[in-house]
């Protein structure tokens, strides 16, 4: 059975630090785009960075760069997303996901080939 579990998720301060990691399993981890969505209470689901495992490309959502870091351990089948310098603004329920396609710019949710459960980021100001 293919798995995404992700978890790490919690309450934390503005201009804290979360890691959130993303473990699979059930698939060829090294064939596949691996990465972060999120959604906010009332708003659309979006990509916030993804990696692909192919060629080691990256994508980070423009409201991200420099904040967050996507990473991985293949042996593991691991994908993590280090954030800092949280903000309340990203307040999210944060969801892994895998393509079998190439990495997009900008990410895009739809027709993602796995989701996992997500995980509840909550920044307070």
């Amino acid at each position: 059975d293919v798995q995404l579990q992700a978890s790490g998720g919690g309450l934390v301060q503005a201009g804290g630090s979360l890691t959130l990691s993303c473990a699979a399993s059930g698939f060829n981890f090294g064939d596949y785009t691996i990465g972060w969505f999120r959604q906010a209470p009332g708003k659309e689901r979006e990509g916030v960075s993804c990696i692909s495992m192919r060629d080691g490309r990256r994508y980070y959502a423009d409201s991200v760069k420099g904040r967050f870091t996507v990473s991985s351990d293949s042996t593991k089948n691991i994908l993590y997303l280090q954030m800092n310098s949280l903000k309340p603004e990203d307040t999210a329920v944060y969801y892994c996901a895998a393509d079998w396609g190439p990495l997009s710019s900008p990410w895009q949710p739809y027709g993602m080939d796995y989701w996992g459960k997500g995980t509840l980021v909550t920044v307070s100001s």
